[in-house]
């Protein structure tokens, strides 16, 4: 048997969905799930069905038009088809509270969409749908556009997206005071935006990290930064520090044990991580990096550099994990290495933010 994916309307009276699942059930067709959305068309009925495995396409589309359901889409289905749209809808939920800046993607898997673009703040785009494209409403700026050029976009589909929006809504507005970082080995980190009231924690940063840590940071730079300088960068004219805090389960104190630095120029953003020895290689600078370049996005950043040593193996590690070629523009033993600002896209330039 093979899984497909059927959409048809049909007139929404008495009686007439059960003409198309007998029609469907004629030619040993199993209806495992059916959906059906209200538009002023018809009732679009959206099922789930398994086939045997010599039925065609073709053969379907038969079917569904005996049992008179007209505008047919049918496509062949993956097995996590078999998950039903709440269930779905709260699973991406779910993704949203541990990832807030994923909502792009959680919309490309919530409507089966082929492209999810954004459109920065300022962008003319009126929210709502037709059938291949719906706008809606980034509750971090902007807009994202939706595309999928069959089937067409339903009432139905188009509420839940909106609903899914407004939950990230709500979590990008708490992460915007702070989240919770959890690591592969239970440990708990909170990640929150950096103040100047955090110099004498960030101090502490860097007087535990070692001295190899410290150059790398600063490329060659061995000397404890001075206190201006640290002011400077956790609360920057332009762009954004976001520090990563333990807190001790003792009842000990908060220690800061990783900083991560977005500074801004115009539509120009650099990169920039310290993490503690102790607590390298544990994924912190990957994620402190993900929400930098997130923070780049809605930022309207249109390039994003990081500058390393060629032999800062593990920052490269982490800039590969983003899109990041080795190859860059190298000044000695000094890389300068532009990162993917993903999902964001100018007014005159527009670039896919995500493909399905």
């Amino acid at each position: 048997m093979a899984l497909w994916r059927i959409r048809a309307t049909v007139d929404d009276r008495p009686g007439y969905l059960s003409v198309l699942t007998a029609s469907l059930a004629l030619r040993s067709v199993n209806i495992l799930a059916v959906q059906v959305h209200t538009t002023e068309g018809g009732a679009v009925d959206d099922f789930l069905v398994d086939a045997p495995d010599t039925m065609s396409e073709q053969e379907l589309q038969a079917a569904i038009a005996r049992g008179r359901g007209r505008e047919a889409f049918v496509t062949r289905a993956e097995a996590q088809g078999l998950a039903d749209q709440p269930t779905r809808a709260l699973a991406l939920a779910g993704r949203l509270v541990h990832d807030p800046d994923s909502l792009g993607e959680a919309l490309v898997t919530l409507l089966d969409a082929a492209e999810v673009r954004w459109r920065p703040e300022g962008t003319v785009v009126l929210h709502g749908f037709d059938e291949e494209r719906m706008t809606l409403i980034d509750p971090a700026g902007g807009t994202y556009e939706v595309l999928r050029p069959a089937p067409a976009f339903t009432p139905a589909e188009y509420a839940r997206a909106q609903a899914l929006v407004e939950v990230s809504g709500a979590l990008v507005r708490r992460a915007g005071e702070q989240t919770t970082l959890l690591l592969p080995d239970g440990a708990e980190l909170l990640i929150r935006a950096a103040t100047g009231d955090d110099v004498e924690g960030v101090r502490r940063l860097h007087a535990r990290s070692s001295l190899l840590s410290r150059q790398r940071r600063y490329l060659g730079a061995a000397r404890m930064p001075s206190e201006a300088r640290l002011r400077r960068l956790l609360e920057p004219a332009g762009g954004v520090t976001l520090l990563a805090l333990h807190a001790d389960p003792a009842g000990g104190e908060e220690r800061v044990v990783a900083m991560a630095n977005l500074l801004t120029e115009g539509d120009l953003g650099e990169v920039a991580l310290l993490v503690q020895d102790a607590w390298q290689r544990r994924g912190i600078g990957t994620a402190m990096l993900r929400r930098l370049t997130a923070r780049a996005a809605r930022m309207d950043v249109s390039a994003l550099v990081a500058h390393t040593g060629a032999d800062n193996v593990a920052m490269l590690r982490t800039l590969r994990r983003f899109g990041v070629a080795e190859r860059g523009d190298r000044d000695g033993t000094l890389l300068t290495l532009t990162l993917p600002v993903a999902g964001r896209r100018s007014a005159s330039d527009e670039t896919p933010a995500t493909s399905g």
